[in-house]
C-alpha cells in the first residue's frame, strides 16, 4: 500500500495538474508532428515498439477503448458519488463514458468507410495488378493487399482516451478521504492504475508517430483526437445539458479560464 501511496503523490504533483490538461493536447500534436517527420526524414531502427505484434499493442492498445472505459467507470463512480452523494448526478456522469463510446463508434466508422471509398485491391504490397474484389475483407481473403487512405485509428483513440483520462483525475483535486477508509485504497488503486493507462497511451501514441503511417494520415487521426476531447470537454459539458464536468471547487470557472488561455 505504501507504494500504491508513493505512486499515487506523484500523480497528484504531476498529471493531475491544470497545467497538464491545459498543455497535454498541444504536446499531442507537436509529438505527433515532430514523429511523423523524423520518421520521413530520418527513420529510427527496427525495434520491439515497432513490431506490431508487441505487448503493448495486442493487449492494450487494440482494446483501448475497453480498458479506458472499464477503469473509468468505477473511479467515476467513487470519487463522484463521494463528493455530491447524489446517484442521480453520478450517472449524469457516467454518461460521459456512453458519449465516448459513441465518438469512438462514429469515428472509427468513418475511417473506415474513408479507406473502403478511397482503396483498392491489389496483388502485391508493391501495388501492382489490381484485382476485383470490392471491399478490404473480401481483398484479404482473396490473399489481396488493400490500399486506401488510411486516417491513423491509434493517432485518435490513443490522443482522446489520455484526454479524457486528465479531465476525470482533476477531480482528485477535491477527494480527501482516511487512509484507513476502504474507499481510500479502491481511489487510490484506480488512480495508479489510471495514471499508469495514461503513460501506456502516450507512450504508443509516440511509437505511432515514429513507426507507423503517413503524417496525413496521423495528422486527421490526432485532430479527431483533439476534436473529440475539445467537443466535449472544451465546449459541451460546459453547458447545463450536458453530463458535466468534474465536480470541483469553482468547476466552471477554472475550466473557462483555463481554455481561454
Amino acid at each position: 500500500m505504501e507504494h500504491l501511496e508513493r505512486c499515487a503523490r506523484v500523480l497528484r504533483a504531476t498529471l493531475v495538474r491544470a497545467a497538464v490538461r491545459r498543455y497535454l493536447p498541444w504536446a499531442l500534436a507537436a509529438s505527433m508532428l515532430a514523429g511523423s517527420f523524423l520518421k520521413e526524414l530520418s527513420p529510427l531502427p527496427e525495434s520491439y515498439l515497432s513490431n506490431k505484434r508487441n505487448v503493448l499493442n495486442v493487449y492494450f492498445v487494440k482494446v483501448a477503448w475497453a480498458w479506458t472505459f472499464c477503469l473509468l467507470l468505477p473511479f467515476i463512480a467513487l470519487t463522484n458519488y463521494h463528493l455530491t452523494g447524489k446517484a442521480g448526478l453520478v450517472l449524469r456522469r457516467l454518461s460521459t463514458l456512453l458519449v465516448g463510446t459513441a465518438i469512438w463508434y462514429v469515428c472509427t466508422a468513418i475511417f473506415s468507410n474513408v479507406e473502403h471509398y478511397t482503396g483498392s485491391c491489389y496483388k502485391s504490397p508493391a501495388l501492382e495488378g489490381t484485382r476485383k474484389e470490392q471491399n478490404k475483407q473480401q481483398c484479404h481473403q482473396e490473399g489481396g493487399f488493400w490500399h486506401g487512405f488510411d486516417i491513423s485509428g491509434h493517432s485518435f483513440l490513443l490522443s482522446f482516451c489520455a484526454l479524457m483520462i486528465v479531465e476525470e483525475m482533476a477531480v482528485l483535486h477535491e477527494v480527501k478521504t482516511d487512509r484507513s477508509h476502504h474507499l481510500h485504497t479502491a481511489i487510490t488503486t484506480l488512480e495508479v492504475a489510471l495514471g499508469f493507462l495514461t503513460f501506456v497511451w502516450v507512450c504508443m501514441f509516440l511509437c505511432t508517430a515514429v513507426y507507423f503511417h503517413d503524417l496525413s494520415q496521423k495528422v486527421f487521426g490526432t485532430l479527431f483526437g483533439l476534436l473529440g476531447w475539445y467537443g466535449t470537454y472544451g465546449f459541451w459539458y460546459l453547458k447545463s445539458f450536458s453530463p458535466g464536468l468534474p465536480p470541483q471547487s469553482s468547476s466552471s470557472n477554472l475550466k473557462q479560464d483555463s481554455y481561454k488561455k
